[in-house]
Formats: structure tokens, C-alpha cells, sequence
């Protein structure tokens, strides 16, 4: 029945995807406001055609939460569905081989900017939602909370929580904004590191130089701040930030050895990013280096003249986004001080360091023993026919920890998604196959949640 419901409607839900895929909800951009609420706006739309008995914007202090919830029965649970309709920027445009906001199908995949993170992933829900209502489905209440500041820290968020704690009672959360291993093996993650993302700016001299008058008598601040980045690794791929690993969770030697059961090639993991070797901290998998073990990189850094031709100037100002991926027991506000300290002494005299907290999240793990987690299991078990392996993440939701801490509540993460999806980077794809088989594995997770509770 649930099936044949998709396949029927699979065009029309494919479309409407579209024309939410369409709509630039670039939270990052402040040129992008109105779009963003545009999107929350047909967010708002689409619930209501669906049969929610509420949905409305929720204004905040920045971009607005979209709010809806159909409420069958108050003895029956309750699940809330948390997302985003907020995207990353698109950038750079030239590497896209169509434009990122008008979608294309090449391959039986969607190719989109938000088609796997996360408009694709939570218009699933929306689409399960419509089928139970319509096929008289629906065994548990169900509530939405779609924000639009994921991408940019979910600033607004928290305050939104703990001011509206009744209107959100439930007895789980459900998300899909993470990855499967394959679509040959479902997974679930039970695992997120947390984020703590900062920008760094080093100052030389009071203004740009020319580069064959001052060079070699004052500091330059791209080649400081190159070095200063650069030492934060030592040659085990360990950060040296001191305190950096002091509440690092271990995990002990059966829980790794469980973690690397999940199937993985590695020749096929170079292959597909087209490198040469891997690299990362000594003494750790790559399953291990990307899920339980955190991390420093450098996201951008800029400086100088970037312009076509030649301008030989030595800049005043050098600048990078740093962000640390977290791990259980690791704090971000804790992470980020270490860092501030430790960046600003090793600066040498010859420049000024001013470090920026952009924002953050805390690390979560989900547990395996849950109702919640047993009805997810069941679901996969009925739709793909396999039972889904527990992995670790080693992306972030902040949410996750703040919904534990606020409203008592665990997570359970089903995402559909692939890690070839090129979230966040250029031509992000989501395949069709793994929209509609989503949907059907999110409508029998209602069906198993609803029997387990009760």
C-alpha cells in the first residue's frame, strides 16, 4: 500500500522537491534573507497540504523556525522531526557542472545544492507524513521543528527550545540529515563530534606594502599565519594544542574493533577522491580518524592580492576559518578558549593575532539500547531487508546534545544520504532511489514506534 502510494506520487514529490531546491536559503549570505524565508515559507505550505492542524512561522532573532504538528490521539507518543531549509553557499561556482539552484537529474541523482543536506532529507518526511494522512497510517503524534541557522551555528535555536519546552514534548527525536554506508548496507548513526569554528586574523604593518621595498625588513602576515597553522599538526598528525586530548573519550579495543566491521575499501576511498595516500593521526583507521577521533583544519584563508595578473604587495592582514571537529567528553567552549590562548602565543612580536568564535556545538552519542532505536532498526529491517549497522558520525548537530540537555529527549538518526554526496562542496547530489526508499523506511518507523511504546 505504502509503497504503491510512492511510486504513484513519485513525480509530483519529485517536483515539489524541485521547487524547493530552487529557492537560494543561503543562511550564511545576508543577500539571501528573503529566500531563506521564502523556503520556510513553502516549508509552512506543504505541511498544511499535507494534513498538519498547525503550521506557522516562529519568528527568532534571526532566520524563522518552521513549527507544525498533527496530534492524533494524547495516550498515543510522540515523535518531533527536526531539519533544516538552510543550505550551505554554493561556492565556488565554477566548479559546478550545472547551476546549484536549478536541479537536474543526471544518473537517477539529484543534482542541487540542499538535494542531500538537508531539503531532500527532511522533504522525506514531509512526503511520509502526507502518505500516512492519506492512507489512515499515521500511529503516533507528530510534531516539526524545521530551522533555518543550521549551516550557520543554529544561534537561535537553543532559545527557541527552552522557551517553548511544552509545545515540544515528545518522546523522541527524529532526524535524517546524516549518511548511510551504502544503500547495499543501511546504517544508523549513534555518533556525532561536536564543532568548534573559529576565524583568525594576523596584523603587520599598518597598511599594504610594496613587497620590493619592505620585504625582508618586516613581517609578512601570510607567511606568519601560514606557519602558525602548520605547527598546530606535529608529524604523527596529533594537534598540539596543550590540553587539546585531556577529556578525549577513549574508546576501548572491542568498541574499535566493532567500529571497523563496517565494510570499507580503502583503495576504493582514494580512489573516489582521487588521491594518492591517505593521511591523519598515527595509529588510528580511517573509520577511526573521521568518528572518534577529533580534528583541526583550516577551511579558508585569505590575504593579500588574489586578482588576475601580478601586484606585488605585502599585505597588512592575513586571515583563516579554523574548525575543530569534537569527540565525546571534549567541550567546544573549553576547545575554543585552549586554542584562542595557544594561537595567540605563539605569534611571534612582529604581528597581532585576534581570534573569533564564529560558533559551535557540542559532541553527542545516541543510545542503541532505546525503543526508539529498536523501532529504526525494525524499519530498516522490514524495507531493506537487512538489520542497519551502528557508525559513528564525523559530522556535527548541535542539536542533538542541546535536545538531551532541554527536553530530556534522545535522538534517533536516520539518514539516507551517501558520503559521495558532495554535501557542502560543488554539484551536491542526492539519488532519487534514496528519496523514496527513505520515505518508505521513515513511514515504518512510525508503524514499529507506535507498537513499542504501546
Amino acid at each position: 500500500m505504502i509503497k504503491e502510494y510512492i511510486q504513484t506520487n513519485r513525480q509530483r514529490f519529485l517536483d515539489e522537491l524541485f521547487e524547493l531546491l530552487r529557492i537560494p536559503s543561503v543562511s550564511a549570505d545576508s543577500r539571501h534573507k528573503a529566500d531563506v524565508r521564502k523556503a520556510a515559507e513553502y516549508l509552512v505550505q506543504k505541511l498544511k497540504a499535507a494534513g498538519a492542524d498547525k503550521a506557522t512561522l516562529c519568528e527568532t532573532a534571526g532566520h524563522p523556525i518552521v513549527y507544525a504538528e498533527k496530534l492524533v490521539n494524547p495516550a498515543l507518543p510522540t515523535v518531533l522531526v527536526y531539519g533544516h531549509y538552510d543550505v550551505q553557499p554554493p561556492d565556488p561556482l565554477n566548479l559546478w557542472t550545472s547551476p546549484p539552484f536549478e536541479p537536474v537529474v543526471k544518473d537517477e541523482k539529484i543534482y542541487a545544492r540542499g538535494a542531500c543536506d538537508d531539503k531532500g532529507q527532511v522533504y522525506m518526511h514531509l512526503k511520509a507524513f502526507e502518505a500516512m494522512m492519506h492512507l489512515n497510517l499515521l500511529t503516533c503524534n507528530i510534531k516539526f521543528m524545521i530551522e533555518g541557522e543550521e549551516e550557520v551555528g543554529s544561534d537561535n535555536l537553543g532559545t527557541f527550545v527552552k522557551e517553548n519546552r511544552a509545545m515540544l514534548k515528545a518522546d523522541v527525536i527524529l532526524i535524517s540529515d546524516t549518511s548511510l554506508i551504502s544503500l547495499s548496507t543501511p546504517s544508523i548513526t549513534v555518533g556525532l563530534r561536536g564543532l568548534s569554528y573559529l576565524e583568525v586574523e594576523v596584523t603587520g604593518p599598518n597598511r599594504d606594502l610594496h613587497s620590493g621595498v619592505y620585504g625582508g625588513a618586516v613581517a609578512n602576515p601570510i607567511n606568519i599565519l601560514s606557519k602558525m597553522i602548520a605547527s598546530l599538526h606535529d608529524e604523527n598528525g596529533r594537534i598540539t594544542i596543550p590540553g587539546f586530548y585531556d577529556k578525549v573519550a577513549e574508546l576501548t579495543a572491542n568498541e574499535r574493533e566493532a567500529l571497523n566491521r563496517a565494510p570499507f575499501q580503502l583503495d576504493t576511498y582514494k580512489k573516489e577522491l582521487a588521491i594518492a595516500e591517505i593521511q591523519g593521526e598515527k595509529g588510528y583507521t580511517t573509520l577511526e580518524r573521521t568518528g572518534i577521533r577529533p580534528t583541526l583544519d583550516c577551511n579558508g584563508i585569505w590575504g593579500g592580492y588574489t586578482g588576475e595578473g601580478a601586484k606585488t604587495v605585502l599585505p597588512s592582514k592575513a586571515s583563516a576559518k579554523i574548525s575543530m571537529r569534537l569527540v565525546p567528553n571534549q567541550s567546544n567552549h573549553e576547545i575554543t578558549e585552549l586554542f584562542t590562548k595557544h594561537f595567540k602565543s605563539i605569534a611571534p612580536n612582529s604581528v597581532k593575532v585576534k581570534v573569533t568564535a564564529l560558533h559551535g556545538g557540542e559532541p553527542a552519542v545516541t543510545p542503541t539500547n532505546s525503543r526508539a532505536y529498536a523501532a529504526a532498526s525494525s524499519a530498516f529491517e522490514e524495507v531493506w531487508g537487512k538489520t542497519p549497522i551502528p557508525t559513528r558520525d564525523g559530522g556535527s548537530i548541535p542539536i542533538v546534545s542541546l535536545f538531551k540537555k532541554e527536553l530530556g529527549l534522545d535522538t534517533v538518526l536516520m539518514g539516507f544520504g551517501l558520503d559521495s554526496d558532495a554535501i557542502h562542496s560543488p554539484n551536491e547530489h542526492y539519488g532519487i532511489k534514496n528519496f523514496m526508499v527513505g520515505i518508505e523506511t521513515i513511514v515504518a518507523f512510525y508503524k514499529h514506534f507506535g507498537k513499542v511504546v504501546n
